[in-house]
């Protein structure tokens, strides 16, 4: 069993892996298909939230009305460091939030923050799981080696977390 403590390391643990990232996978739900997308991330573990700017004019903000359960992927694979998170996901129209996360990569896809276009997507997250493992160099060297004597290799840490 999981202590108070134990959960509150772990969570985080979580944020600062996640912290490492600008771009992360959010899958969603379509019908019985799930899609994924890259997104640029913005953190806010004091409000437990991840906020993505996104379009009104996109299907994602309907699969997510129709059903907010999103999973966000982080990975980088020079590290061997990876992050799931499991949580609800729900879009606004949050203008003073969507000025405070606009940036010039934001620019790319809107002309300005008043875009009328731009949605504020908000992810609560609810589980996540990570895996903070060795630099590439040495995780392979330890694959290869187990390859040879038939044990599992010890790759780093990996836990699930309740946020």
């Amino acid at each position: 069993m999981t202590t108070p403590t134990e959960n509150r390391d772990g969570a985080e643990r979580i944020w600062r892996l996640m912290n490492r990232y600008r771009i992360c996978m959010l899958a969603t739900q379509d019908g019985t298909a799930i899609r994924a997308r890259p997104m640029a991330v913005h953190l806010a573990p004091a409000e437990n939230a991840v906020y993505f700017l996104t379009d009104e004019r996109r299907h994602k903000d309907d699969e997510i009305v129709a059903n907010p359960n999103v999973c966000l992927a982080f990975s980088d694979d020079d590290g061997d460091d990876y992050v799931s998170v499991s949580g609800h996901a729900a879009v606004s129209n949050d203008r003073a939030k969507i000025k405070e996360l606009w940036s010039l990569a934001a620019k790319a896809w809107w002309d300005s923050a008043d875009d009328p276009n731009i949605r504020l997507l908000k992810v609560t997250p609810v589980d996540a799981e990570y895996w903070d493992g060795e630099n590439h160099i040495i995780a392979s060297m330890k694959m290869a080696a187990a390859a040879m004597t038939g044990e599992r290799p010890d790759l780093g840490e990996n836990k699930k977390v309740r946020m």
